[in-house]
């Protein structure tokens, strides 16, 4: 079974995020008060997700429920040619002992070409896939977020699953995901999760 791990971040962030494109701002996360019930719209009713909670990121503008309190990374990386730095947020919350949800922030500065979504998605794809000789691509598929482009993304490495999406909205990044041992794959979970996602 993986460990939660700041090692474990990283190789599920640092590379894709190298390939990727500018600066981003630090993300502040906060959390409601009562477990989330499931009403809002988008989210399935399922009363197995009582004990979710909703988190709303300050910054990040944007909601997402998760099944325990997160944990925080900020990563900092330096930009050669831009002379700044790339900074991301990312909240890592675990399912008991099966499985690790994470949501990722970055926010970027106006230069980013909107134009480019469907390429910048790509490159963060290869950046997953190509970080474990390993790693193996069950599918990939580009969708829409509340109007903005994102790509729905599968990728097993042995008997682990790593599933998530990308989103590319305005000047932000966003990426959900889930990794478990694919016995302990629960598909209501992950679509929980998933249709959580609330940028405001």
């Amino acid at each position: 079974m993986f460990k939660l791990s700041k090692k474990w971040i990283r190789e599920k962030t640092l590379f894709a995020f190298g390939l990727s494109f500018f600066a981003c701002a630090s993300i502040g996360f906060t959390q409601e008060g009562k477990a989330f019930s499931g009403t809002q719209e988008g989210v399935l009713q399922n009363p197995n997700m009582e004990r979710w909670k909703r988190f709303h990121s300050i910054q990040g503008a944007c909601s997402i429920s998760l099944p325990s309190a997160p944990e925080h990374l900020k990563q900092i990386m330096p930009l050669s040619e831009e002379g700044s730095n790339l900074r991301y947020d990312v909240y890592v919350s675990t399912h008991g002992k099966k499985a690790i949800y994470m949501l990722l922030i970055a926010q970027y500065p106006p230069l980013v070409n909107g134009s480019r979504a469907e390429i910048n998605l790509e490159n963060f794809l290869n950046g997953l896939i190509t970080q474990n000789p390993e790693n193996r691509l069950i599918f990939a598929d580009l969708t829409k977020v509340q109007g903005y482009e994102a790509l729905d993304f599968f990728i097993q490495v042995k008997k682990t699953y790593f599933k998530g999406r990308a989103i590319i909205a305005n000047n932000n990044l966003y990426m959900l995901s889930m990794e478990c041992d694919g016995k302990n794959y629960v598909e209501d979970d992950f679509k929980h999760f998933i249709k959580s996602f609330k940028m405001q």
